[in-house]
């Protein structure tokens, strides 16, 4: 914050702390405010309005200006709580893993529709904090998610996430490089939210991503393909017949991952958009054994 605080009531407090975001460019700057409040006086967000009488005691009022002059300096707001809601559920997000968004619903929600009601094993490849891997298994507790990631430090919050949930019986977070630890025809569905921004755009981001979130889940090569090439050519070999092949991606690069997944001998092969209008998703179907497998190219 600019200037200190002078007021001790919660609504005085506020609205200075809304204002020094809003001088920022904070575009969310009175939800954020509202948010930082709630976690100093260990509230949830409603609960700010239903006591607005009551004074902050000092180390309160310290504590929640040096949280808005983080916020300030563009520290994401679900570094300063800890956590992040996706898809119903509470997820514990840190420096170390890409932090959820609702465009990913969109992804778990297309998942859901095509996942049998029984019996099915999917792997959540590139998991972060697990958020895909915990929510389809938490909508569909006859899966068996499999949520593979290769840094270390992510696993590690993974695997917090999805024991905390109380779904460590249905998700395994397994140590890997993409589709690497799956033996051939072992997945019903793989799903992921890979790296898909082209390297030259990673800077022009907003500094709450560029400067805060892992590169390494931001950074797509190039083109934005690099990643999403290799996850659909491994994808065929690890896919049973029938499984999917679903991915969320970039802007304008539906297409050209409509010709990959065509070349690598994927059918049915579909793009949904976001709640935007944005191509945000792709899936393609690995071919049933009564089809014709495509020739695939060299």
């Amino acid at each position: 914050m600019t200037r200190a605080v002078s007021e001790s009531s919660r609504l005085g407090i506020l609205s200075e702390a809304a204002d020094a975001l809003e001088r920022e460019g904070i575009e969310s700057a009175r939800n954020d405010a509202e948010w930082l409040l709630a976690a100093v006086l260990g509230l949830e967000r409603f609960g700010l309005y239903l006591d607005h009488a009551r004074t902050l005691s000092p180390a309160e009022a310290t504590r929640y200006r040096d949280l808005v002059a983080r916020r300030a300096a563009r520290v994401p707001l679900q570094h300063l709580l800890g956590f992040e809601e996706f898809y119903g559920l509470r997820f514990c997000v840190t420096r170390d893993v890409l932090i959820p968004r609702p465009e990913t619903e969109g992804l778990v929600r297309w998942a859901l529709e095509r996942l049998p009601e029984s019996g099915a094993v999917v792997a959540d490849v590139g998991t972060g904090s697990g958020a895909i891997a915990c929510a389809l298994a938490q909508n569909r507790p006859s899966l068996r998610v499999l949520a593979v990631e290769r840094s270390l430090p992510a696993l590690a919050i993974a695997a917090f996430n999805v024991q905390r949930l109380g779904l460590s019986r249905r998700v395994r977070v397994v140590a890997g490089d993409l589709l690497a630890p799956f033996a051939p025809g072992s997945l019903d569905l793989v799903i992921a939210n890979p790296p898909y921004i082209p390297t030259a755009l990673v800077a022009s981001l907003p500094p709450e991503v560029s400067r805060f979130e892992p590169r390494q889940a931001l950074d797509g090569g190039p083109d934005g393909l690099a990643v999403l090439r290799r996850l659909i050519a491994e994808a065929a070999s690890v896919l049973q017949r029938g499984g999917w092949l679903m991915m969320e991606i970039g802007e304008e690069q539906a297409g050209p991952l409509a010709s990959l997944l065509a070349a690598e001998g994927f059918t049915g092969i579909e793009a949904r958009r976001d709640l935007a209008g944005r191509e945000r998703y792709i899936t393609g179907q690995w071919p049933e054994p009564s089809a014709p497998t495509p020739r695939r190219t060299c």
